[in-house]
């Protein structure tokens, strides 16, 4: 994945800012801001990492659960035509609704 940085199972954008001359971004995918900064990848990546770590080390001081990434549940909007035709393909094929899209991301997901 482009721009992306993983740690324990943690993903972080890449930003620049012209301005500032710096790389920062953010842990995506959980409410929690867990931020970080860097003027080289290499920094960005132990600042990145550092971060993390902290977030779970507090939290394991706090004794509270850490925020998990994308926890298989999300709420979409689409478009009511659509979201009908979704219902009857579903139901014609004996499956939910939530099967049939999994199916249908991980199809277009297969290759990417």
């Amino acid at each position: 994945m482009k721009n992306l940085l993983e740690y324990k199972g943690y993903y972080g954008n890449v930003e620049f800012s012209n301005e500032d001359e710096i790389l920062y971004g953010k842990v995506l995918g959980i409410k929690s801001l867990i931020s970080y900064e860097g003027d080289s990848i290499k920094t960005l990546r132990k600042d990145f990492e550092e971060s993390v770590d902290g977030y779970l080390d507090y939290c394991n001081e706090k004794g509270i659960e850490p925020e998990k990434m994308y926890k298989g549940s999300f709420n979409i909007r689409i478009a009511p035509d659509l979201h009908k035709k979704l219902a009857i393909y579903s139901f014609a094929n004996q499956n939910s609704i939530n099967a049939t899209v999994e199916e249908a991301i991980e199809e277009y997901l297969a290759d990417k």
